[in-house]
């Protein structure tokens, strides 16, 4: 009996001195540097806001948020070193929905799981892609552009940056049943290049870096990707104007690695729900066609959960390979 106590005692103050220790951690967290990984090379939307974040953080906490560029094909690269990383919170990772929810159905083999490898933190925006095109096409409108491409099968070529535009454009070749050709880039700086140099002619583009090009006259916006027009942009239509019941859209979050300190992912979340509601973040999304979000880790896990099996679903239905 007394070493059954004396067992009982020392597992009651293991456990004790864990929850401590667990609170510490949140406590005095951040002590030194974050770092926020983003899996594509800069000037591209998750690079917009990971520094938006990295600025606000710092503003907050008085300690360096510093950005990680770890660009790859599909952001694989990126994610898989935020997988393998310490779970003690100085890793974050900047995450698009693409390499979340959709890269478990386009690719054959991933080295990272999306729902084992991450705790989710917030989801800090969502909104429709812009469908743009080189002005040297001869189309200006989303049907002009279908009537293009069936007169040449095979002839244009479309940017992909990750696995949620690659999809977008899958999905808009088999609706449209027309056959266009997709080149791959390791970020959005190097697509916009290659759209502006016509060696691909039609890129599917978030709004946050997409506007400014066509606001310059560098590209030609013929369709967003949402249900409905964009308030930012009103005179450009829907592709489902067209295409009925087509609709993409982007959003970003931020994860840490898994087995990240519970007081540590609630003080993280709390404070990038809090920039994410600031009245200048607000605007600075909403004047590029985004929503600011700002969930909570359960509710960001739920989006990430649902979104995979809406994804493996769609798919299987336009028959798209994985590669």
């Amino acid at each position: 009996m007394k070493r059954a106590a004396c067992l009982l005692l020392i597992l009651g103050m293991s456990c004790a001195a864990s929850i401590s220790g667990a609170a510490d951690a949140g406590a005095n967290y951040p002590s030194r540097p974050i770092r926020i990984i983003d899996a594509f090379v800069p000037g591209g939307p998750s690079d917009v806001l990971s520094r938006l974040l990295s600025q606000k953080l710092t503003e907050s906490w008085g300690q360096p948020v510093v950005i990680e560029n770890r660009p790859s094909i599909g952001a694989i690269v990126g994610f898989e070193v935020a997988a393998k990383a310490q779970p003690d919170g100085y890793t974050l990772l900047l995450a698009p929905q693409a390499p979340l929810t959709i890269n478990p159905s386009v690719y054959v083999k991933l080295p990272y799981d999306p729902i084992r490898d991450f705790q989710p933190i917030t989801q800090i925006s969502s909104g429709a892609y812009l469908m743009v095109i080189n002005p040297s096409v001869a189309a200006k409108s989303v049907p002009e552009f279908i009537a293009l491409a069936k007169a040449k099968p095979g002839d244009i070529n479309y940017a992909s940056t990750a696995a949620n535009n690659l999809l977008a454009m899958e999905m808009f070749n088999y609706m449209a049943g027309v056959k266009t050709v997709n080149i791959a880039y390791k970020g959005t700086g190097q697509a916009i290049t290659a759209l502006l140099s016509n060696e691909v002619q039609v890129f599917i583009i978030s709004p946050l870096v997409g506007l400014p090009q066509v606001n310059a006259g560098k590209m030609r916006a013929i369709g967003v990707t949402g249900l409905k027009r964009s308030p930012t942009l009103p005179d450009v239509p829907a592709v489902a104007e067209t295409l009925p019941g087509f609709e993409s859209i982007v959003w970003h979050g931020v994860v840490a690695p898994s087995k990240t300190p519970k007081p540590i992912v609630d003080k993280l979340s709390r404070e990038l729900i809090r920039i994410v509601r600031l009245p200048d973040v607000k605007e600075r999304l909403n004047s590029q066609g985004l929503d600011a979000v700002g969930s909570t880790p359960e509710e960001l896990s739920a989006l990430i959960k649902s979104e995979i099996a809406m994804f493996a679903k769609l798919v299987k239905q336009i028959g798209f390979k994985p590669q």
